[in-house]
């Protein structure tokens, strides 16, 4: 341990023997205590109830302040140069029009987006059905891997190919019940909350209707 005065604050811990030292007190009172421990040579000490000095001041001299400078309220004085120009709110454009009459589609349009198109039930039936057989879902935290196999085909179709987010719990029964082990109804919605509840799922409120999403890594098959 390096030679210390003063009042010395000493520290030693290894998570792998669940071991945590810490000693307060005289330089020499610590080293009397560090020696008997046998810990000579490991954990790290520190001056302590005294003023540490600031290095790399590149030549400035720090000023110590008072406890008036501290509670000085005076004006701090001119505002910088760089604060840019003065707010002009009649340069910002105001758009006024009434509730509800607002074209989205046309916004986005207007700045190059396309509005998600919700998928037909019918197209999402086809396309599952023009699908291969997924291999089952890896990993003993999956009640029905085929089923979650499914449904993870599922719902990569609709984010990939329709940008949609979320399924109702009425479509998801309406085009996959069949490939979900025949969940339907009170069955299927306790299913999808034991997904839900395991990270994999995503659950979307929206009036008075319910959907669920993949998770990211549930998506990419790293769950």
């Amino acid at each position: 341990m390096a030679k210390l005065r003063g009042n010395v604050r000493y520290r030693f811990r290894s998570d792998e023997h669940d071991v945590n030292v810490l000693l307060e007190g005289d330089a020499s009172w610590i080293e009397e205590r560090v020696k008997e421990l046998g810990l000579q040579g490991v954990g790290w000490s520190m001056p302590i109830g005294s003023e540490v000095q600031a290095t790399n001041t590149s030549g400035v001299t720090p000023t110590k302040a008072t406890p008036k400078d501290e509670l000085d309220d005076s004006p701090i004085g001119d505002k910088p140069l760089d604060m840019g120009p003065t707010p002009d709110p009649s340069r910002i454009p105001v758009v006024r029009r009434p509730i509800g009459q607002l074209d989205l589609g046309a916004e986005l349009a207007a700045i190059g987006l396309q509005v998600p198109e919700r998928p037909d039930p019918i197209e999402l039936m086809e396309a599952l059905d023009d699908m291969e057989e997924p291999r089952p879902v890896q990993g003993a935290m999956s009640v029905d891997p085929m089923a979650e196999a499914w449904l993870r085909e599922l719902l990569h179709l609709v984010v990939r190919e329709y940008g949609i987010t979320a399924l109702q719990t009425e479509v998801i029964e309406e085009v996959a019940s069949k490939k979900l082990g025949n969940r339907d109804g009170t069955a299927l919605e306790v299913w999808l909350e034991s997904l839900f509840g395991a990270g994999k799922l995503v659950k979307v409120h929206g009036g008075d209707a319910t959907g669920w999403g993949p998770s990211p890594a549930w998506l990419k098959g790293k769950f």
